[in-house]
């Protein structure tokens, strides 16, 4: 399983993580497979949400009120050039937009300076199944991460 080498969030930058690609997540080609980098990029919006103080399982556990869960709605996603084995790849996330019960978050992985992915990624807040409008702390939260323009 790929380590997660560092984690930096500064107020107003992309919350980043760093992983080291594997063997396991290549193909046959030594390419990373394309879905290996929807592992990458959940664990770059999971860790977002960690560095904004929202820990998923005591949002299930209803800890901080009525339990819920965020699930992805849609994404849009960029292949634009692959990693290899034994890169070290930066995932980049941010809040695009807050809506009443979605986030819209952006995120783009990187090799250095090296624009590799991009993708839009619309988040939504569950309970019992039913999307639900975010809680106002955790609205607000997402809020003080927003980004009025896109990191292209």
């Amino acid at each position: 399983m790929n380590k997660l080498l560092e984690t930096a969030c500064a107020e107003n930058d992309p919350h980043k993580i760093t992983i080291r690609i594997y063997y396991e997540d290549t193909d046959f080609s030594g390419l990373v497979y394309h879905a290996s980098y929807l592992r990458f990029m959940e664990r770059g919006r999971s860790e977002l949400l960690r560095g904004l103080g929202l820990h998923q399982r005591e949002l299930l556990e209803g800890s901080t009120g009525t339990p819920f869960f965020f699930v992805v709605r849609a994404m849009d996603i960029d292949f634009r050039k692959p990693a290899l084995m034994d890169d070290l790849i930066t995932i980049e996330t941010w809040v695009k937009e807050v809506g009443g019960a979605s986030v819209l978050l952006e995120q783009r992985v990187l090799r250095e300076t090296d624009l590799l992915v991009q993708a839009a990624v619309t988040v939504v807040c569950v309970e019992n199944r039913k999307a639900k409008r975010l809680p106002a702390d955790v609205r607000s939260r997402f809020l003080s991460q927003q980004k009025g323009a896109s990191h292209n």
